[in-house]
């Protein structure tokens, strides 16, 4: 099973937090499939690549070290494939949910350490 977590602080309210983090994953070609207070799970919209290979990312929100205008959150992105070449789809799609988050406009990157 591939497996790349990120960890993310970003400056942005958490009112507006949900909203935003939603339009982000889906327009990586993520659906929303579970959706609670601290966390969120996405799954890629399939077609693109065969049924093993569809990513799922997880979004934890640590509502516990955030404050009302900083948030830090853990992102597990993953799937069934073998991670048995660096450049696999899991890790592209990794690397596509990193920068989605790292350069949106809607709020303040403020840490990113990809894992």
């Amino acid at each position: 099973m591939a497996r790349y977590t990120s960890f993310f602080t970003i400056s942005v309210s958490l009112d507006k937090l949900r909203q935003v983090l939603a339009t982000v994953l889906e327009s990586c070609n993520f659906d929303i499939i579970y959706d609670s207070e601290d966390y969120l799970v996405a799954r890629e919209v399939p077609g693109g690549v065969v049924f093993s290979k569809l990513v799922t990312v997880e979004v934890l929100i640590d509502r516990l070290h955030s404050t009302s205008s900083e948030v830090k959150m853990n992102f597990v992105v993953k799937n069934e494939e073998l991670p048995l070449n660096t450049d696999n789809h899991c890790r592209r799609m990794s690397n596509l949910v990193n920068q989605a988050i790292s350069e949106n406009s809607q709020w303040r990157l403020i840490e990113c350490v990809p894992g």
